[in-house]
């Protein structure tokens, strides 16, 4: 049975409501060194890594219908806290919420926690900074079997609350890593024994004609964002390949 943290809170000027709407501005993530996740499957998969979840926001419907996000939450020492409608309209960054929202703790560890695990594989998002992208390539690259992503320092902020929804979860999988010039994290992943691929949508050597087979040794890639995007500049994209190799990934027309 969860433990709920007081009465049902219904207004928007309640000090816990107002510290929770604050995550949605980076200042105020990076001062508190929390974000927020939306939603009944985030929720719970923040809930899977013992302590990272601090504080739960849940209507009462949502309460009826994930009683046991409540239960693991309270078990694991967060707050949990039921809201009304208006609350959670106002917490939640969707046109329609789910009425679940968690507070938690930055997920990020340095770069050397990352290549110390001896990953076979890693993603560098060299100047992504559309967060949708990059929740994509969160959500693949967990998919893939990666360790770990790497944002550079010129790529989007992976709490913006766009790429914590389009990573549906998998932000909580991997070893994420953040900041630091591209050719820097490159030279260091070389060092640990990784082979840097960059992958590009028009040019390199078509990947299904590479020698180097998916998985078949501990590797690094790089994924830029797709070509309606900003682009990765001139300078990241030779300090990737270098000493590596360019690599064609296909990709199909959208109608």
């Amino acid at each position: 049975m969860a433990e709920f943290s007081g009465p049902e809170l219904t207004s928007i000027r309640s000090p816990r409501v107002k510290a929770a709407r604050q995550l949605g501005k980076r200042a105020f993530r990076l001062r508190a060194r929390s974000f927020l996740a939306e939603g009944p499957q985030a929720a719970g998969e923040a809930l899977a890594r013992d302590g990272v979840v601090t504080e739960l926001f849940l209507t009462a419907a949502a309460r009826s219908r994930h009683g046991g996000l409540a239960a693991r939450a309270s078990r694991q020492g967060a707050a949990v806290h039921v809201v009304s409608g208006e609350v959670m309209a106002e917490l939640a960054q969707t046109v329609t919420p789910q009425g679940v929202l968690a507070v938690c703790r930055f997920v990020d560890v340095p770069l050397p926690v990352l290549t110390g695990a001896a990953p076979r594989l890693v993603a560098i998002l060299a100047n992504v900074r559309d967060p949708g992208n990059a929740g994509t390539v969160l959500r693949t690259a967990d998919a893939a079997g990666a360790r770990g992503v790497v944002f550079s320092d010129a790529s989007v902020d992976p709490y913006n609350s766009k790429c914590v929804r389009a990573s549906a979860g998998s932000i909580f999988h991997l070893d994420l890593v953040l900041g630091g010039p591209v050719a820097e994290t490159v030279s260091q992943l070389r060092s640990a024994g990784l082979r840097v691929l960059a992958a590009d949508g028009r040019t390199g050597q078509p990947l299904r004609r590479s020698r180097c087979r998916f998985m078949a040794r501990r590797r690094a890639s790089t994924w830029p964002p797709p070509p309606r995007c900003a682009c990765t500049p001139p300078p990241a994209r030779s300090a990737i390949t270098r000493e590596g190799a360019a690599v064609q990934l296909p990709q199909r027309a959208r109608v």
